[in-house]
């Protein structure tokens, strides 16, 4: 297929609660661990004051969104309930978007009793690794809220994703997955779809180097792409490091990333990622 001759225009804005975001130019958005056992910060900066410091930094360095999550979804963990992940989130959503009320905040969840709950305490979009698989209230909830909504695509589950990942063609299913996603939600009535190839989430390092490279054909459905590779596996392994001493790489390849077509980078490390952007720029 000539992907060049078959792209639909990509949608430049997500509109949730009255309000606009231009992503008419690649965005960063922030990740926010409200959970004791992220893959990468173990949990250290999880208390309330630690998060609204993390926030207060991202939203200056930059951050067009920041994302908050209340479970890990590394390889391993199980799925929790939503009275749990509630119990750490809705304090985390209440007192950020207390301080920074003009902020766009993601809740990043697989519960659609949590992603309605949390838009109610501020978040203006619901980021689901699931794509609507672990809840089948998911997408009727967010239709219902009318606010944007990024898709994930996920082999398995957390906890048994990385136990032996096999694609005919990575590329292709990943791709298909999406696409029947997005139609999925168009039937559902929701208007504003982001989709997120799921780099480390079912794959190897192999199949997200695929992925990334392929990136650009993923425009054929006309949706913003997210890349979410921030000090993940396909940064750690090859260059035999752990995710502390990972920026350096996640830096490489967000350039690809953006080269690629990227419209959101999901990352740890926003200044680093705006720097990334502004050079991308004068590419």
């Amino acid at each position: 297929m000539n992907f060049k001759n078959t792209l639909l225009p990509i949608q430049t804005t997500l509109q949730s609660k009255g309000r606009l975001l231009d992503i008419s130019q690649p965005v960063v958005m922030g990740i926010l661990n409200a959970t004791p056992d992220s893959f990468y910060n173990k949990g250290q900066d999880s208390d309330a004051e630690s998060l609204l410091r993390n926030a207060e930094k991202m939203l200056n360095d930059g951050a067009a969104i920041l994302d908050i999550g209340g479970v890990s979804t590394k390889p391993g963990a199980a799925l929790i309930s939503a009275d749990e992940e509630l119990s750490r989130l809705l304090p985390a959503f209440e007192a950020i978007h207390n301080r920074f009320p003009d902020a766009w905040l993601s809740v990043d969840t697989y519960n659609a009793v949590t992603a309605k709950e949390a838009v109610a305490a501020g978040a203006s979009i619901i980021n689901d690794v699931s794509a609507g698989r672990f809840d089948e209230s998911m997408l009727r909830i967010v239709a219902s809220l009318q606010v944007p909504y990024i898709a994930m695509h996920m082999q398995g589950t957390p906890e048994t994703m990385q136990q032996n990942p096999e694609y005919g063609d990575a590329v292709t299913e990943v791709r298909n997955y999406l696409q029947d996603t997005c139609t999925q939600c168009s039937n559902a009535g929701i208007a504003d779809v982001i989709i997120d190839p799921g780099f480390g989430f079912g794959k190897t390092v192999e199949h997200n180097f695929q992925l990334l490279n392929a990136l650009h054909t993923f425009r054929i459905l006309g949706k913003p792409v997210l890349a979410g590779i921030s000090r993940k596996s396909m940064v750690c392994k090859p260059l035999h490091v752990n995710p502390e001493h990972a920026l350096n790489g996640t830096t490489a390849l967000h350039m690809a990333a953006l080269q690629q077509g990227a419209s959101i980078l999901r990352v740890h490390d926003v200044k680093e990622a705006m720097q990334v952007i502004k050079l991308w720029e004068r590419f």
